[in-house]
């Protein structure tokens, strides 16, 4: 692989398969087009057929692997074959292809499976132009939405750019750029139709540890449909599941989603993400001793304690080790305040963040940029909440766990964790119950992709319904959960437990903030409507 271009070159039997899988559907594509054809192998693939194309024409940057194409279609007699050595980004697919047969449009290949950030790390000149394609705003822009595949940008390009041709693409990709590019065209109303993913085994034919597919869809229908049949192989004749757009999201499983879909709705309460501060070997310690820390560079920290807060990771939240054993050292109780006075309240910590000035120096994330030194994100008074709900953001398996504080410390989490403050362990418990309802697991799961890098996000739990989730749980069925679960944690108790008033109380809140969520719903509702 030539790391530059994300360049994974299609094995022959691999492409023997995808093109095998395609005629399937009994449909002939007089014209090809492979937007990056690299060394020719589609090519090859497709002029070997016993009905081959009547006109290919390919797209390829790279001179050696352009040469190599060019020697595979010498002496193609039937199939006009032409090759553009050229730049797909620079190119418009409305002006840029001249072809001299008409029909049906396939397009086909494997474009470079790498982001844009990547590229622009190594240097590389093969980019489209810096736009926001994506319409992203504010802090989505600037924390790592912005940041694209390669080959979901060439995705939406070949869609817009070939609509009128009505063609039909299948590339291979990362399943995630599929499920972007789906969500995309939803969101745009681009014209797509009888999608499907079918999953390849990217560690066998290109030693990649993730999870890909060959992407199918058409374009330029006249009645969009944006839900995707997802089958095990190339070769399998059913799927085994449905993806797609249900209640304007993207959805994992549709048959699931549907029988739990009235949870869908938006938060009362709302979630939060852990501290993130990017420099981990500075900030989050280990205690070696009672009272006693020491950083990733084994030195012995010796600062102010006042600053140091027992620190749970992701990893702790899922296998339920809620006593911790790190701290992570806080700077500041809420975001953009003044760091200096550090100078005067915690001298010997002062002095430590400077000594490693560097490590926060080097943080490359813009949110650090113009803020005061040693800055940190994903704090403010509810991060010193001495009860919690928490999730892990990393595991495929959902798990909530309650957290509760140590030595009279709040427990903070990191930036892989998003939890809910609560005021009471009661209440912790509680929620923790809803949760954990096998309602809520289900409909979590539901929408969940097992591949994705943080299957469980601040959006999808923002997304529960409490409201109706509080409702669909018998309370007797809820408050006996919660007395047994209450034995774990019963010396975090200072009063004595009484579930009816505690679940009352909790009932009234989650309906009060669900008021005020739908009135500031409408509110921008009406908003909108006066500035249209």
């Amino acid at each position: 692989m030539k790391a530059e271009l994300g360049d994974f070159q299609t094995p022959p039997a691999l492409v023997a398969e995808i093109l095998n899988c395609l005629s399937k559907s009994n449909k002939y594509w007089e014209r090809v087009l492979e937007p990056t054809c690299g060394e020719g192998n589609f090519i090859s693939g497709l002029l070997a057929l016993d009905k081959p194309p009547k006109e290919i024409q390919g797209i390829e940057l790279e001179k050696e692997h352009f040469q190599a194409t060019k020697s595979i279609y010498q002496n193609a007699d039937s199939t006009r074959v032409v090759i553009q050595q050229a730049k797909i980004f620079d190119l418009d697919f409305r002006q840029s292809l001249k072809w001299s047969t008409e029909g049906n449009l396939l397009v086909i290949g494997n474009p470079p499976w790498v982001t844009n950030s990547q590229l622009g790390s190594l240097g590389s000149s093969n980019l489209p132009i810096k736009t926001n394609f994506k319409g992203l705003k504010g802090i989505e822009a600037l924390t790592g939405s912005s940041n694209f595949d390669i080959t979901e940008y060439i995705w939406i390009k070949l869609i817009k750019e070939l609509v009128f041709e009505k063609p039909t693409i299948a590339l291979l990709c990362k399943t995630s750029v599929a499920r972007k590019v789906l969500q995309f065209a939803f969101d745009t109303q681009l014209k797509i139709s009888n999608a499907s993913i079918r999953l390849i085994d990217a560690k066998k034919w290109f030693k990649a540890s993730v999870s890909a597919c060959l992407f199918c869809l058409d374009v330029g229908a006249d009645e969009p449909n944006y839900q995707v049949n997802v089958y095990s192989n190339l070769s399998a004749s059913e799927p085994e599941s449905t993806i797609g757009i249900i209640d304007n999201k993207l959805v994992a499983d549709v048959k699931a989603y549907r029988k739990s879909a009235f949870l869908n709705g938006k938060s009362s309460l709302t979630w939060r993400q852990g501290l993130k501060h990017d420099a981990a070997s500075v900030m989050e310690l280990t205690c070696i001793s009672e009272g006693v820390f020491q950083n990733k560079f084994k030195e012995i920290v010796n600062i102010e304690s006042d600053y140091i807060y027992p620190l749970l990771k992701s990893t702790d939240l899922f296998h339920g080790k809620i006593e911790p054993k790190r701290g992570v050292i806080v700077t500041q109780k809420k975001i953009g305040e003044d760091t200096y006075i550090l100078q005067q309240s915690a001298p010997r910590l002062w002095q430590y963040l400077k000594s490693h000035s560097e490590k926060f120096n080097q943080r490359k994330s813009s949110i650090y940029k113009n803020k005061p030194p040693f800055s940190i994100f994903g704090i403010g008074d509810y991060s010193f909440s001495l009860y919690k709900v928490a999730i892990s953001g990393l595991h495929k398996q959902p798990r909530f766990r309650i957290v509760h504080p140590i030595n009279n410390r709040p427990v903070m989490l990191d930036d892989t964790c998003y939890f809910i403050s609560c005021d009471s362990i009661e209440e912790a418990i509680l929620l923790g119950c809803l949760f954990n309802s096998e309602v809520c697991l289900d409909f979590i799961k539901s929408i969940t992709f097992l591949d994705a890098k943080r299957p469980i996000t601040k959006k999808l739990l923002q997304s529960i319904n409490l409201d109706a989730l509080l409702n669909s749980i018998p309370q007797k069925q809820l408050i006996k959960q919660a007395t047994s679960e209450y034995q774990r944690f019963k010396a975090y108790s200072d009063k004595k437990i009484g579930w009816l008033s505690t679940l009352k109380l909790l009932s009234k809140n989650i309906s009060t903030a669900s008021e005020s969520v739908r009135c500031s719903s409408q509110s921008n509702n009406r908003q909108l409507t006066l500035n249209l």
